[in-house]
C-alpha cells in the first residue's frame, strides 16, 4: 500500500477502536465472573476474535455483535464447561498467556497452539510458575531450550499456593496468574523475582479485576496476595476504553505534518499506560490539551530528539522510532528488551526499515538511538507480520514520498480500519 504525503499541516478528526489489552482482559474475567456481562467499546480484531473462539469452544455462551462493538459473556463462577478442547490462537500473545493460566482451572486436557512465530515466543516462565501453583503444563513436543506453544494442560483445577515468577520476559505472564489466581482451590501469593517490565499493563490488570469486585494486596511489584472469591460486576455493562497504543499513531501525526489532531473518546486519565506516550511528545515540542472527552495535540515548535526509557510503554516504542528521525537531535530509545521476543524482534525489524529508508540507527540490546535525517528516501518497508511495524512506518509515509507498506493487511490483528482512519488525516 503506498501512503500518500499530506503537503499541509493537519486539521483531522479520528476515532480509535477500543483497548486490545482491556478486551482480553475483560473477556477472560468475564467468562470466570457469576452471571452475564456486556462488553461495550469491545475490539473485533484478530487478537481478540482469536480469544472469543477459544471461549467459544471451551463452552462458554458467547454473543458478538460487531457493528455495534458489543460483546456478551456469560460466566460460570470460575467453572470451565468444556472437558477436551485444541485451541488455536494465532500470533496472538495475551490469549497464549491469558489462557495458559486459565484452562488451569477446568478439569480435562487442553491443548494452546498458535501460528509459527507464536511458537517462537517463549512461555517457560509462565509454566514454570504454574508448576508451583500445583498445575500441569507441559511442552507438546519437548522444545529445548525454551518452551513456546503448543502446550498441554491437564487441569484438576489450580491447587494455589505460592509462586515466583520473572518479570523481566512479559508482564504478561504476571497479569495470567494474577487473573486466574481468585477462582484457584486455595489463596495465591505471587513473588515477582526480578524487575518488572511494562509496570502499566500489571496496574491495568489490577484495575479490571477490581472492577470485578477482587481487590489484590500487593507490595508495589514484587509481592502480590490474591484473596478466593467470585468476580462480580456491580452493573451488567462493562465499558472498554478507546485504544492508547492505537492512539499513539495519530497522536504522532502532528509531530510529523504540524497543525492538529484531535482523537476522540480517549482521556489522559486512562488506566492504559500507552497514554504516557503524551509525555513523550510534549517533551519532543508538542502541545497536549483535553476536551470533551478527547484530546488535541499541536506541533508547537522544532521536533527535538530525546533519551527515553521505554520499558513501561513498549508499543509506542516504534511510533516514536518513526517520527525520531524528523526531530532536529539524536533520539535514544531504551529499556525495550522484551519487544524482541513480540510479533517479530521490533528492534531488529525497527532499525533495519529504519536504515532501509536511509536513515542513521544505532542498535543495542535494549533499544536504539536515531539521529536526524532530513532527505529520507522511497521504500518498500517490511512489516514481518507485524501490526505495529506497518502502522508506525505509515507515520513516515505521511512526510516522505514513496513509501510503500508490505502487508498493510497485518493491522487487522488489533486495529482493522486503521488505514480508513489514517486517511481521516487528509
Amino acid at each position: 500500500m503506498l501512503i500518500t504525503p499530506i503537503p499541509h499541516p493537519l486539521r483531522a478528526t479520528v476515532r480509535v477502536p477500543g483497548s486490545k489489552s482491556l478486551t482480553n482482559r475483560a473477556l477472560l474475567i468475564a467468562a470466570l465472573a457469576d452471571g452475564t456481562t456486556i462488553i461495550e467499546n469491545a475490539l473485533f480484531s484478530d487478537d481478540s476474535r482469536y480469544f472469543a473462539d477459544s471461549l467459544t469452544r471451551l463452552g462458554f455462551d458467547i454473543s458478538l455483535d460487531p457493528e455495534a462493538s458489543r460483546m456478551t459473556v456469560t460466566g460460570l463462577g470460575g467453572r470451565i464447561p468444556a472437558e477436551k478442547a485444541d485451541l488455536f490462537i494465532g500470533n496472538a500473545g495475551t490469549a497464549a498467556r491469558f489462557l495458559s493460566a486459565f484452562l488451569t482451572l477446568g478439569h480435562g486436557e487442553y491443548t494452546l497452539d498458535g501460528d509459527a512465530r507464536m511458537r517462537e515466543r517463549p512461555i517457560g516462565d509462565l509454566v514454570e510458575a504454574l508448576g508451583q501453583l500445583g498445575a500441569k503444563v507441559e511442552a507438546v513436543s519437548g522444545q529445548q531450550p525454551a518452551i513456546c506453544p503448543p502446550v498441554k494442560i491437564l487441569a484438576s483445577g489450580l491447587p494455589g499456593g505460592k509462586t515466583r515468577i520473572a518479570g523481566n520476559i512479559s508482564s504478561q505472564f504476571l497479569s495470567a496468574l494474577l487473573m486466574a489466581a481468585p477462582c484457584a482451590q486455595s489463596p495465591v501469593e505471587i513473588e515477582v523475582s526480578t524487575e518488572l517490565n511494562s509496570k502499566p499493563y500489571v496496574d491495568m490488570t489490577l484495575s479490571i479485576m477490581r472492577d470485578f469486585g477482587v481487590e489484590v494486596r500487593r507490595d508495589g511489584y514484587q509481592f502480590f496476595s490474591v484473596p478466593l472469591t467470585t468476580y462480580h460486576l456491580p452493573l451488567t455493562t462493562y465499558q472498554v476504553e478507546s485504544d492508547a497504543s492505537a492512539a499513539s499513531y495519530f497522536f504522532a501525526a502532528p509531530a510529523l505534518c504540524g497543525g492538529t489532531v484531535r482523537v476522540e473518546n480517549i482521556s489522559r486519565k486512562s488506566v492504559q499506560g500507552d497514554i504516557r506516550f503524551l509525555d513523550v511528545l510534549e517533551k519532543m515540542g508538542c502541545e497536549v490539551r483535553e476536551s470533551d472527552n478527547s484530546i488535541l495535540i499541536t506541533r508547537t515548535s522544532e521536533l527535538r530528539g530525546l533519551d527515553m526509557d521505554m520499558g513501561d510503554i513498549p508499543d509506542t516504542a516504534q511510533t516514536l522510532a518513526a517520527i525520531a528521525p524528523f526531530a532536529s537531535t539524536p533520539t535514544r530509545i531504551r529499556g525495550i528488551a522484551s519487544a524482541r521476543v513480540k510479533e517479530t524482534d521490533r528492534i531488529h525489524a525497527t532499525c533495519a526499515e529504519l536504515r532501509r529508508l536511509g536513515a542513521q540507527v544505532d542498535e543495542f540490546e535494549d533499544g536504539m538511538t536515531i539521529y536526524p535525517t532530513f532527505h529520507l528516501q522511497p521504500s518498500n518497508v517490511q512489516t514481518y507480520n507485524d501490526h505495529r511495524m506497518a502502522m508506525a512506518f505509515s507515520l513516515v509515509g505521511l512526510r516522505v514520498p514513496g513509501i510503500e507498506i508490505e502487508n498493510p493487511g497485518c493491522v487487522s490483528k488489533t486495529f482493522p480500519n486503521f488505514f480508513d482512519e489514517l486517511g481521516k488525516l487528509r
